[in-house]
């Protein structure tokens, strides 16, 4: 495994649909803004457009099908076989749209994070944008938050914050969040490759001390 002194920081990345998020680590790291590596992009869809951005950039790139195995854990225990091979210092749940099985998941929990749009614990699960909308919300956005077996659950690490706007529809309101979540992921990881940031025990420290609430993304998309 890297440390901050042995880069590479090696990237998993799990995705199921447009990989936009995978994109920016991708473009981040092509550009030296990030310091680390993506070593491999799995799926649960044997066809998505994350798959194609991995492997247009070189990296290794799979997709399972989840109906190929008798049961939820067996996919899990196949799926992980797979990524521990890869050997990530993190792995990077993005856009994948899979609850992991509490065996896989306590085996690796201190090095998992998940990209969730919405500022949780608010609005779990599918549909956020719309969520927030029937909720009246004023505001909106994105967390990035330890993983656990139960669904966008976990100590959360940093948000990201939108406005929630009068004419606002669940598209407009996703673009608006999207803008934010790119930075906000690309900053948690920049923190966590730099050593700054530890998971340890199912908690979050910064610079060596247990982090109260969640970081925030500022206006200068550095969190704070």
């Amino acid at each position: 495994m890297a440390t901050p002194a042995s880069l590479p920081y090696r990237l998993v990345v799990l995705a199921s649909g447009e990989g936009t998020n995978l994109q920016a680590l991708i473009d981040a790291i092509a550009s030296g803004a990030l310091q680390a590596e993506i070593v491999a992009v799995f799926s649960d869809k044997l066809r998505c457009r994350a798959l194609k951005r991995a492997r247009d950039a070189g990296i290794p790139a799979i997709g399972l099908a989840a109906r190929a195995y008798p049961s939820r854990a067996d996919f899990d225990a196949a799926l992980f076989e797979m990524i521990d091979i890869a050997r990530p210092d993190l792995i990077v749940c993005a856009g994948s749209m899979r609850l992991i099985t509490a065996t896989e998941v306590d085996a690796r929990s201190d090095r998992m994070i998940n990209l969730h749009p919405s500022l949780l614990p608010a609005f779990k699960g599918l549909h956020t944008h719309q969520q927030a909308l029937d909720a009246n919300a004023t505001e909106h956005g994105a967390s990035v938050h330890m993983v656990t077996a139960d669904l966008d659950d976990g100590p959360l690490i940093a948000q990201a914050r939108v406005p929630v706007l009068p004419a606002d529809t669940p598209d407009t309101l996703a673009a608006r969040v999207r803008e934010q979540e790119h930075p906000l992921l690309l900053e948690v990881v920049r923190l966590l490759a730099s050593g700054a940031l530890r998971l340890t025990g199912g908690h979050v420290y910064l610079n060596g001390e247990t982090l109260a609430a969640p970081l925030q993304l500022r206006a200068n998309q550095r969190l704070a």
